[in-house]
This record gives structure tokens, C-alpha cells and sequence, in this order.
């Protein structure tokens, strides 16, 4: 006990004496960056050119493999090819069946997926033989079938439909098709029209020319050793036939002389998608590669940084805003600042995106912002460390950028020498603020106007326009005048004529819609039932567990997320109500406005906002149905904008109702199979 005592109060002295010299009103020097001294993993190579890369780490009964064929980026005779050799690689091989393949993995807890030019396994050790064969034999020895591949080209043209219509999507597509041009590898995409004219004999022959073992690595992380490793590789790689795959020459890129706004019309965006970029060459092994990343960091890398501080925190233009750009030992590399913002203030996040762009090229960042970047790096890279996997992907690394062996060695050192100065000087260098590309994808009608009159450093910027395929176009009419004799009324007659009439609509007094909704590959069971009246109740499900449900009784409502019930607020019974009833056209809010002609997924519609302007409903000019309603909410002091697309109008007892409807976001698409009129609810639906 003397003893603990004794060893207390000398620490304290310690402590104490050492706190006395302290002065805290200079901040300490920062120490030297240690030097990490990384495990090299041993490697072998095959006779068919394959490298081969073993780390052993016993921590944990796991084994991950990697394979990866580090080919040169080529461009697809068909774009789509890849994704569909993607799609069919691991559904089966010549010998096993796609159902015992996937039962087999399962069985074994064990993960095992493709790409068009990589593999990867993830098993528990003692599995791990087993799951490495299958995963060869899955690359080696696939199974193309006629069946499979039609399959899959369905999913595949389905998906990029809905990207079609994906604001985001868009944006991230003209974002690659303007910098690099649609005839370089990096700017070519998929898109309906070229994934259906892809045979299962172009998959074939993707496949033969390109998953070949002159540039393949093979990484293998784990609880196994080198020896057992090199049996394995031997048994289901040797007789992988060696084959060199074609390299072209890749097409020059061009970057613009002037800043401009290259502006795509999305009529059915409720928010702008803003990507202000110019390309860059910087590799991994170049010099302003460090000070580059921190320079990144600092702009736009983090929540705390230049432009989303600007951006969300000071003007709450947008949830948040980002910088970025990616290196290629091509020289064919992007920076890119992006975001989301309301269509209103789309100018205004242009005008302060360059501002912050120009600020950090002009400005010396400060010590304290230095020093942030810096630890979030070297915090990043010690944790990753922890990780087995990390060592492999360094080595990988090195074998495929280029780098020196003692590259991630001398990591935290390069990171920690950056300085100020060097951060401007990169900025200078690959912010480009003179020469950006503005990429906005968004609604016309709201937001081109301002764009136009937009001027940065006191010069007008030119608006060009492309369509959603890159394609430069003529300004499009974005604000059609309103035909004579056109109302609101009249729109909503047209409207309750087009779906059967009057006398038909009346006589609904309920509805319930049953169907499936996908989502991101997921599929759920959707409940929909309305009256007359104004009670209504929507419920989604997966596997007969309720996700979300909303029920209201013509007074109160509530929300139920997962089982976590939230009643409806004042303004929500309010909305409800003026909304309430199968066609709210029948008694319309004698407030509501025609504000014009607007085009909606490729056809002309009436627009007609609520007295609030709050809701828009959108009316086909030919047809009279109602294509599309657009809400805009107040969420945690942002504006948050929802649609719903009506469309596939089926008559059922008379009238047409739709059965196919896409709510965005989240991006929804739901099906309905069955409607049933008047008969099947009761007041307990809506308790």
C-alpha cells in the first residue's frame, strides 16, 4: 500500500514539475513522421504470366483472394459488353450448375464474386481450398448460356431505362463523356439501343480477349501459408492459357480553353446536379501527388472543408459538397467538384464553387487547416494498416502505378512535408478556374435563365446544350405559351375524361391497389387503399415484415417506419386532407394556378401548382392523364423535392388507373397487379 502511495505522489510531482515548464502559449512542434516498415509479401510468378501475391497473417481463421488484370483501358465495340460479362461470370461453370454453385458458396458462409477482368473470394480458412477452386473454375471455365445471358441483358437494359430518367446518373455520365469524349474508354457508357444489339457470342469473345493472364495479379490475404498458396495456384491457374490481350492507343483529350456551362435539360429534375471540373495528369508516382491530396482535403475533402462550409453550412444551398479527383498512369485523370442543389440558387453554387476554387489558389491555407488534412491521412493510413488486406493492396499498388518499393514506407513522411506554399502551387496547377467545365443537369424552365445571365470575374459565361447521350443540341423551349381557352378546369376536365368520365369517377367510393416495388434489386410487397371520403393507407412490406407504413382517417393520421410510429403534424393532416379523395380533380383546390407547358419524360404537360405552391401536377397535352406529381417539403431546414411518374394506364371497371409508378428519390419503381373497386375495406383499415 506504501508503495502505490509513494508511486501516486510521484507521478503527481512528475506530472506537476513537468507542467510548470510547459508553455502553453506556443503550440508544440509537431514530431517527425515515422517511417513504416511494411512486410513485403511473397510473390512468385506462373509460366503464363500471372504474378502472384501471398500475405500471411494468422490473426483471424480467414483467407480473401483478389484477382485483378490490370489490362490498359480499351474502349467496347458494343458498350454494355462488360457489364454483361460481369453479370454472367459466376453463374455456374461448365461442370456445376448455377444453383449448386450458389448453394455450395452459401452453405460455406463464403463470398465470391466477378467482374469483366477480376475475381474475388472470401472464406473461413479451413473453407478456403474449396472456395479458391470454385472461384477458378467460376473465371476459368464459365458457363455462357443462351438463357442466362438473356436474363441478364433484360436486368441490365432495365436498369439503365431507370438511369435514364436518374438526374444523377446523368450528370455523372456527362461528367465523363465531356472531359474524356464518348470515343475514349473513360467516356463511353451503355445505354438501351447498344446493350440490345450485344449477342452471347460478343460476351464470348469479350471474354477471351480480355480475361487473360499477361496482366493479371493475383493477391491472396490470410490465414494460409505461402506453401499451401502456391499448391492452389498451381492446381487451378497453371493451365490458364497464356494470351496477351490488344492495346490501342488512347484518343487525346481535350480540355476546354475557357470556362462555360454545359447545361443538360432534365424536365423532370427537382434539384440541380452541379459538376464544375477539369482534367488533370497526375499519376501516384508523381511528385505533386502528396501535396495535391492535401490541397484536395482542404477544398473540398471533408465536411469541414472550403466548399461545403460554403455551400451547406453559410447559404444552405445544398446537404453537402464535395472535391475530388482520381489519378491514371494514362494521363487521362479528373477534378471534379460536386453537388446537389435547389434549382433556385443553381447560379449561386456556381458562382461560390468557383469563389472557393479561386480562394484556395490564392490564398495560403492556414496551419490549422494544414495540420487537419494532415492528420486525417496519416489516421487513415495507420488504421488501414490494421488491416491484412491493406499490405496486399499496397503491393499491388506498386506493381501497377509504378511506384517505388518504399512508396507507402515513406507515406507519413511525404505527407507531413507538404507546406502552404506547395498547396497553392498545386492548386494553381490542376484547379483550372479559367478553363472549367460547369456541367448542370437539371430543369430548364427553372434555372436557365439565371445560368445565362451568369457572369464569373466580370465576364458572361457561354451556355451550351447537349442531350442526356453527350450530343451537343440547340437550346431547347423550355417555357411554351398556354394555348387560348386552356384553365384549369379544362385541364382537369380533360383529365377526368381521359380516364373514363365523369359518371365512372363517381362511382369509385374505394380502391385497393396491390403490387411489387423494386428497389436497388430488392423487391417488396406495396398495399395501397383509398376511399372516397379521404382515408387512404399505404403499406410496404419485404418477406411480410412492415417497413413503412402512412394511414390516415379523414381527421389524424401517423407515419410507422420499422415499427417506430410518428403522428402526423398539423400541417401533414392539413395536406391530407386537401389531397384526400381517389381523384382530388373531381373537387379542386379553386386556388390552384396553370403555370405553363412543361415536358415530362418526352412529352408535353400542363402544369398546375397547388394555391401553396407546395404540389405541382403535371397533365399530358395529348392524352389528358396525369403523368407526374411533383411535392416539395421542408426537411431539416432544406427544401427537399419528391416526384411520383404515372404511367402504363389500364382500364379496370371503367376507368384507366396507372400501374406503373416511379417515386424519386428514393427511385422506386412500383408495379401494380391487381385493383379491386368497391369492395374489401372497412373502417379498421384505417385505425
Amino acid at each position: 500500500m506504501k508503495t502505490k502511495i509513494l508511486s501516486f505522489f510521484i507521478t503527481c510531482l512528475v506530472a506537476f514539475g513537468v507542467q510548470a515548464q510547459i508553455d502553453r502559449s506556443v503550440q508544440p512542434e509537431p514530431g517527425p513522421a515515422p517511417k513504416i516498415n511494411l512486410e513485403e509479401p511473397e510473390t512468385f510468378d506462373l509460366d503464363n504470366g500471372m504474378k502472384v501475391m501471398v500475405v500471411e497473417n494468422h490473426k483471424l481463421p480467414v483467407v480473401t483472394a483478389r484477382l485483378v488484370i490490370d489490362n490498359k483501358p480499351h474502349s467496347e465495340a458494343k458498350p454494355g459488353t462488360a457489364a454483361l460479362l460481369s453479370a454472367m461470370l459466376g453463374t455456374g461453370t461448365e461442370k456445376i450448375s448455377k444453383d449448386d454453385y450458389i448453394e455450395e458458396i452459401d452453405f460455406m458462409g463464403a463470398s465470391v464474386s466477378f467482374g469483366s477482368e477480376s475475381a474475388y473470394a472470401n472464406s473461413l480458412s479451413k473453407f478456403f481450398p474449396r472456395v479458391f477452386e470454385l472461384m477458378a473454375k467460376g473465371a476459368l471455365n464459365p458457363k455462357f448460356t443462351q438463357e442466362e445471358f438473356e436474363s441478364q441483358k433484360s436486368q441490365l437494359i432495365e436498369g439503365l431505362k431507370f438511369s435514364e430518367k436518374d438526374v444523377s446518373s446523368i450528370a455523372s455520365r456527362m461528367s465523363n463523356v465531356l472531359a474524356f469524349g464518348k470515343n475514349h474508354p473513360y467516356g463511353e457508357f451503355a445505354t438501351p439501343e447498344s446493350v440490345e444489339s450485344i449477342s452471347l457470342q460478343d460476351v464470348i469473345s469479350y471474354y477471351q480477349t480480355y480475361f487473360a493472364p499477361e496482366n493479371a495479379y493475383l493477391v491472396v490475404v490470410g490465414d494460409i501459408d505461402d506453401d499451401k498458396v502456391k499448391d492452389l495456384v498451381e492446381d487451378h491457374f497453371e493451365d490458364w492459357k497464356k494470351a496477351t490481350p490488344p492495346v490501342a492507343d488512347l484518343p487525346a483529350i481535350n480540355p476546354v480553353k475557357n470556362t462555360q456551362i454545359n447545361f443538360v435539360d432534365m424536365p423532370n429534375a427537382d434539384q440541380s446536379e452541379l459538376r464544375v471540373q477539369n482534367t488533370i495528369d497526375i499519376k501516384m508516382s508523381d511528385e505533386d501527388y502528396f501535396p495535391l491530396l492535401i490541397a484536395n482535403q482542404i477544398l473540398g475533402g471533408s465536411f469541414g472543408s472550403y466548399l461545403n462550409m460554403n455551400l451547406r453550412e453559410k447559404h444552405g444551398f445544398t446537404y453537402g459538397a464535395r472535391t475530388s479527383f482520381d489519378t491514371d498512369k494514362y494521363g487521362a485523370s479528373n477534378f471534379v467538384a460536386s453537388t446537389s442543389v435547389r434549382n433556385a440558387v443553381t447560379d449561386s453554387a456556381i458562382v461560390e464553387t468557383i469563389k472557393e476554387i479561386r480562394r484556395i489558389r490564392s490564398e495560403k491555407v492556414t496551419e490549422k487547416d494544414l495540420e487537419l488534412a494532415k492528420s486525417k491521412f496519416t489516421g487513415n493510413f495507420v488504421m488501414a494498416l490494421e488491416r491484412p488486406s491493406t499490405i496486399a493492396q499496397y503491393a499491388l499498388n506498386i506493381e501497377t502505378q509504378n511506384l517505388d518499393d518504399d512508396f507507402y514506407e515513406n507515406y507519413l513522411q511525404k505527407i507531413e512535408g507538404v507546406t502552404a506554399e506547395e498547396v497553392m502551387r498545386v492548386a494553381k496547377k490542376y484547379f483550372n478556374a479559367d478553363q472549367m467545365r460547369i456541367i448542370v443537369v437539371g430543369k430548364g424552365a427553372e434555372v436557365v435563365e439565371n445560368l445565362e445571365s451568369l457572369k464569373l470575374q466580370g465576364k458572361s459565361v457561354p451556355v451550351n446544350y447537349f442531350d442526356k447521350l453527350g450530343n451537343s443540341v440547340k437550346k431547347p423551349v423550355f417555357n411554351k405559351p398556354i394555348p387560348a381557352g386552356v384553365t384549369v378546369q379544362s385541364v382537369y376536365d380533360a383529365y377526368i375524361k381521359a380516364i373514363g368520365g365523369k359518371e365512372a369517377a363517381q362511382k369509385v367510393n374505394s380502391v385497393i391497389m396491390t403490387g411489387t416495388a423494386n428497389f436497388q434489386g430488392r423487391n417488396f410487397d406495396v398495399v395501397m387503399k383509398q376511399t372516397k371520403d379521404g382515408k387512404f393507407l399505404n403499406e410496404l412490406t419485404m418477406q411480410g415484415m412492415v417497413l413503412n407504413k402512412s394511414v390516415f382517417n379523414g381527421e389524424t393520421g401517423y407515419n410507422s417506419v420499422q415499427g417506430q410510429k410518428m403522428d402526423f403534424t398539423a400541417e401533414e393532416i392539413a395536406e391530407a386532407k386537401k389531397e384526400a379523395g381517389i381523384f382530388p380533380e373531381l373537387k379542386p383546390d379553386v386556388d390552384s394556378k396553370l403555370t405553363g407547358i412543361e415536358t415530362v419524360n418526352g412529352e408535353e404537360a400542363y402544369v398546375i401548382s397547388s394555391s401553396d405552391g407546395k404540389t405541382k401536377n403535371f397533365y399530358s397535352v395529348t392524352s389528358g392523364l396525369k403523368l407526374q406529381t411533383l411535392t416539395i417539403v421542408e426537411q431539416m431546414g432544406q427544401t427537399v423535392n419528391s416526384t411520383t411518374g404515372y404511367s402504363n394506364y389500364k382500364t379496370v371497371n371503367g376507368i384507366q388507373y396507372p400501374h406503373t409508378r416511379i417515386l424519386s428519390p428514393p427511385g422506386l419503381e412500383i408495379t401494380i397487379n391487381t385493383i379491386q373497386v368497391n369492395e374489401g375495406i372497412t373502417d379498421a383499415d384505417f385505425q
